[in-house]
């Protein structure tokens, strides 16, 4: 391996199927993301749609709106992470040859971002996350990860994915 990081078999899953989700679902953009050996952090933009995909600005009056207990809500939020989670698990699952044991924690942390100014810190936490770790392993490393993370900034949030293509 040298001084160069890779990712795991399984944190490979991770970034494919978090690539993924805004393939599979045109209201989802992907912004900042890292993975970490334990966990990732990452920025979703969600956009609204009617139910023949034309955006709209006023949700539709029979749509849910909320999630409730046992029924998911279409592309909201809490779905998204649930089917993303589920994918992921079956994957991992398959490679290690450990069917139906968990990979995620229960729950996960979401967040608002109400203005530019939130999001950039949010983006700049994200983005130096991996300094972090180096209190349990060589600085060096996660030196070398964050420039390599900075380099290849991110090439899921480039081309249709880009915010200013929805204006």
């Amino acid at each position: 391996m040298g001084d160069e990081i890779r990712i795991s078999e399984m944190g490979a899953i991770v970034q494919e199927e978090w690539r993924r989700t805004s393939e599979i679902r045109n209201n989802v953009l992907i912004d900042e993301c890292v993975i970490m050996p334990n966990h990732l952090h990452g920025i979703l933009f969600l956009r609204e749609w009617d139910d023949v995909g034309a955006h709209c600005t006023v949700p539709l009056p029979d749509a849910p709106q909320t999630e409730q207990f046992g029924k998911s809500t279409v592309n909201s939020i809490p779905t998204i992470i649930k089917l993303f989670k589920s994918t992921v698990t079956k994957q991992i699952n398959e490679l290690r040859g450990t069917p139906a044991k968990p990979v995620w924690q229960r729950n996960y942390f979401e967040r608002v971002i109400r203005d530019d100014e939130e999001l950039n810190r949010i983006r700049e936490y994200i983005l130096y996350n991996p300094l972090k770790w180096a209190d349990n392993s060589p600085r060096e490393i996660f030196l070398h990860l964050l420039q390599q993370h900075i380099q290849n900034r991110n090439p899921i949030s480039r081309g249709k994915d880009n915010p200013e293509h929805w204006k």
